[in-house]
């Protein structure tokens, strides 16, 4: 009787094991969407990668997406760690306007300001921190939902910005005010030193000390993380007070950039781009997985996209148009039921 002998499949070469882990990591797919939109860039617009110093900066298509882009990385940072803690914060545009405009009302003009420059950045980032423990209270403390929660600031907060301003756009005269959004330092714009220093305090506390991890569990399970002794309502508490003073500063940031405060228009759906931008950065709406470095990446990739289609000369709607396509393609693919329903197919 012969007994048939199996033989062992080849051991995959270590550089095919290689890519594949390369494939697997979190962020992959943020990384090869933004490389595509770059590519695209390369053959359709020309002189997209030239870059140029003059007067000790540096210029060129990318230094303008990435500065442009500076507001919506701070905000995604902000948004980040609500929706970890399974939230949503629809107030950030709000929050962002009432900061600009605080800061632009109490700045005033050139020499004559009404309140020294630091006063007022302090006074505006206050008004934002206020806005977030309102946030956190009704979340936290109260036991509202999110979005209903962040709805009531995202009404009020825009119409408090208007009832300052009378609706009218405050115009800022102030040269020192101006190097938050459009200054430069050693070559590049001032503002992403701004979003480098939060994003590297940030990832510090998330990653060197317990709080990322209690982030994480209040996310997968606030009822068992509080049984197991984390303070989840202090948590969700800080979350909404961090989004709100990220948004603080995008606003002062686009206050700044535009030499003025316009409570109309400033911030107008950034909570929406911020929560693509998270979501395109694997950050899961259900709470528990984050990454901020993906989150960062998620606002290039939307500036970018914003970029490439104003200089194909395609019309402005159809940006809203294709993000809306992008919200979908996202939120389908974080659905457990579309997942067992690909994994079956790739099965078959």
């Amino acid at each position: 009787m012969t007994v048939p002998i199996e033989l062992a499949a080849p051991l995959a070469s270590p550089r095919a094991a290689q890519a594949t882990a390369w494939l697997r990591h979190p962020l992959a797919r943020p990384l090869g969407a933004l490389a595509f939109l770059l590519l695209v860039d390369l053959f359709a617009v020309p002189g997209f990668f030239h870059l140029e110093l003059k007067d000790g900066h540096l210029y060129g298509s990318l230094v303008d997406i990435a500065n442009r882009a500076a507001p919506l990385m701070l905000a995604a940072l902000g948004m980040t760690l609500v929706v970890a803690t399974r939230g949503i914060d629809i107030s950030v545009g709000a929050v962002v306007a009432l900061a600009g405009t605080v800061g632009a009302m109490l700045i005033g003009g050139d020499a004559a300001s009404h309140m020294p420059l630091g006063l007022a950045l302090c006074a505006a980032m206050g008004a934002a921190l206020l806005c977030g423990a309102w946030n956190g209270l009704l979340v936290a403390t109260l036991g509202l939902q999110p979005i209903v929660a962040t709805l009531i600031l995202m009404v009020a907060g825009r119409g408090l910005a208007q009832l300052l301003t009378d609706g009218q756009i405050v115009t800022v005269y102030y040269a020192p005010y101006f190097f938050l959004g459009s200054g430069y330092l050693l070559g590049l714009p001032f503002a992403l030193f701004v979003v480098a220093g939060v994003f590297a305090v940030t990832a510090l506390l998330m990653r060197k000390t317990a709080l990322g991890l209690f982030v994480q569990a209040v996310g997968i399970n606030p009822v068992a993380a509080r049984l197991a002794g984390i303070r989840t309502a202090a948590l969700i508490f800080f979350a909404y007070l961090f989004c709100s003073a990220c948004a603080g500063m995008a606003g002062l940031m686009i206050s700044s950039n535009i030499k003025s405060a316009d409570a109309n228009n400033a911030g107008l759906l950034l909570e929406l781009d911020a929560i693509l931008a998270v979501t395109l950065g694997g950050t899961s709406l259900g709470g528990g997985k984050f990454s901020l470095a993906g989150s960062v990446i998620g606002a290039l990739i939307i500036q970018t996209l914003t970029y490439t289609i104003y200089s194909l000369g395609v019309p402005p709607e159809v940006n809203m148009v294709v993000k809306s396509v992008v919200v979908f393609v996202v939120c389908i693919s974080q659905s457990a039921e579309f997942g067992k329903v690909f994994r079956r197919g790739r099965a078959a």
